[in-house]
């Protein structure tokens, strides 16, 4: 849908994304004339469906949904505009590659090797960190308070959240404050004797970022994964059609509410006039006056490539490029020829989502591999046979098999040259042969995405798709940083609604819901 150059337009949001379709369809839903600015040639952002070889289809770059946040889905009536699943509540089977696999439920473990001193750690674990987690969730459904500074709403969320922490119990509220500045490492240690389990339960902690399980605050990347219990999913759950679909379901729930979208329409620049929004200008040149600019790009490209440093305050310009935001995560898709053999799995396992990470000491040095610009060389995986759930991505017979790879630097040292990226293919192909043998006679294409390739494809700083670390320094009231939680900055007009903001990264929509919320506040106060 084009808009008409004299179009008065309300908001302009920047980029077509999960939280950037969320957010302005709960702003056009307050009465605003909103436009969405994609620059690909489709909505949804990474939560996309990419064709990579003649009829097989997968989800290009997250491929489970288990964050979506229950009140986005209802009140956006996503599943009315298309949404559906293929599969949920999967379990995470940890694989061996003798073939005495280890299964994670919500409710329980099952594995010959795991005592049953295992199994009532693993209850008792995981229903302490539920709780942990489900006092995190009435936190990221609101703008997260300002300490300093803070007006009256602000008082009331830190009130909340000290009651919320204090109906923890003494010992839990005591644990959670230990917990939640400690390593992952140390709490397995703490927790449990079998070494897979500790490694299965670390793998949650690590996945997209750049941290090992000896590094501080994944505990609490832990307790961001567990929100999606919170949400109702006891395991992840694959969309029907791939991760596109949600995008499409979400624009056209956007549509529907008289957002008009624009995508193959890349915003060159936010236009700015005395540190008061004017507007955006597109690489074609044309211009679209506005004076409420809603970012739906990483805080980085934000303010750095669209804004201008020259534009913002020099404080601002040192917090901006103080960010962490390191991809070390790629995206592997195999167009198979038939359904893929893994020792040790029935038909029905083959379903589940499958990690690859034997032990804790396997991801600490996959990791160290990473800190000094190396692809590990034995990697930890996340693996999904969505077609297994959906016939339509693969033809009759066939399979795709997707699976998220660490650790791969955004900065390798050498380079992501072609003969880096072959190498790396080689070794992702001989590691998965080790739990699947004679894979790699049934690969009919491939495809490897590395962080460089995520960061072009969808305009991610770093190829970090979280939009920067989730970690104690840069979550709630010093997300993205200090100046710039509330979605609102420095520049008059301009927010941020995506990723980088508050809760963070995932497919949850809560940044471009509380985006939306804060706007609308703000300016009717105006």
């Amino acid at each position: 849908m084009m808009t008409s150059r004299n179009e008065e337009i309300d908001v302009i949001v920047v980029g077509g994304g999960h939280n950037g379709l969320v957010c302005a369809n709960y702003l056009a839903r307050s009465g605003r004339s909103v436009l969405v600015l994609e620059a690909n040639d489709s909505f949804g952002g990474a939560a996309s469906t990419l064709e990579f070889a003649d009829n097989f289809r997968v989800s290009a770059c997250a491929h489970w949904l288990n964050q979506l946040n229950p009140k986005v889905l209802a009140e956006l009536d996503l599943e009315n505009h298309g949404l559906k699943l293929a599969a949920r509540d999967l379990n995470t089977i940890s694989l061996a590659k003798d073939g005495n696999h280890l299964t994670l439920r919500s409710d329980g473990i099952e594995g010959v090797a795991v005592s049953e001193l295992d199994r009532i750690a693993y209850l008792r674990f995981n229903s302490q960190m539920l709780k942990f987690a489900e006092l995190l969730a009435k936190v990221f459904e609101r703008r997260p308070p300002k300490i300093i500074d803070g007006d009256f709403g602000d008082r009331i969320s830190l009130v909340k959240l000290a009651v919320g922490m204090k109906m923890l119990g003494k010992e839990d509220m005591r644990d959670l404050l230990r917990l939640v500045l400690i390593n992952i490492y140390d709490v397995m240690e703490e927790n449990f004797e079998s070494e897979q389990l500790k490694a299965a339960i670390s793998i949650d902690s690590v996945l997209g970022a750049h941290m090992g399980p000896r590094s501080p605050n994944t505990v609490f990347t832990y307790l961001y994964h567990k929100l999606g219990e919170v949400y109702g999913y006891k395991g992840p759950a694959v969309v029907e059609g791939g991760m596109g679909s949600l995008g499409e379901a979400l624009a056209s729930s956007a549509q529907a509410s008289g957002v008009k979208l624009r995508c193959a329409s890349k915003v060159e620049k936010i236009e700015v006039d005395v540190d008061q929004v004017a507007g955006v200008t597109l690489t074609d040149g044309e211009f679209i006056p506005c004076n409420t600019v809603v970012s739906n790009v990483d805080p980085k490209a934000t303010f750095e490539n669209l804004v201008g440093f020259n534009n913002i305050e020099t404080g601002v310009v040192r917090r901006v490029s103080n960010l962490r935001m390191q991809g070390n995560a790629a995206k592997l898709h195999l167009a198979l020829s038939a359904v893929p053999q893994f020792t040790g799995l029935d038909d029905a396992q083959l379903g589940q989502r499958l990690i690859i990470s034997p032990n804790m000491k396997q991801i600490d040095q996959a990791f160290n591999s990473a800190k000094y610009g190396e692809f590990s060389g034995e990697t930890i995986m996340d693996v999904s046979i969505p077609s297994l759930h959906d016939s339509t991505l693969a033809p009759e017979g066939s399979h795709v098999l997707s699976a998220i790879v660490q650790y791969a630097p955004y900065n390798l040292k050498q380079g992501w040259s072609q003969q880096a990226r072959d190498s790396f293919m080689s070794l992702i192909v001989e590691q998965l042969e080790q739990y699947a043998p004679g894979i790699g006679e049934l690969i009919v294409e491939k495809q490897l995405l590395t962080p460089v390739d995520l960061s072009e494809k969808f305009n991610l700083t770093g190829g970090h798709w979280h939009h920067g670390e989730i970690s104690v320094d840069q979550i709630m009231m010093m997300r993205p940083f200090p100046g710039a939680s509330q979605y609102a900055t420095s520049v008059d007009g301009l927010y941020l609604c995506g990723a980088g903001s508050h809760p963070g990264g995932g497919v949850m929509g809560l940044a471009g819901r509380n985006a939306a919320r804060e706007i609308a506040k703000r300016q009717a106060k105006r």
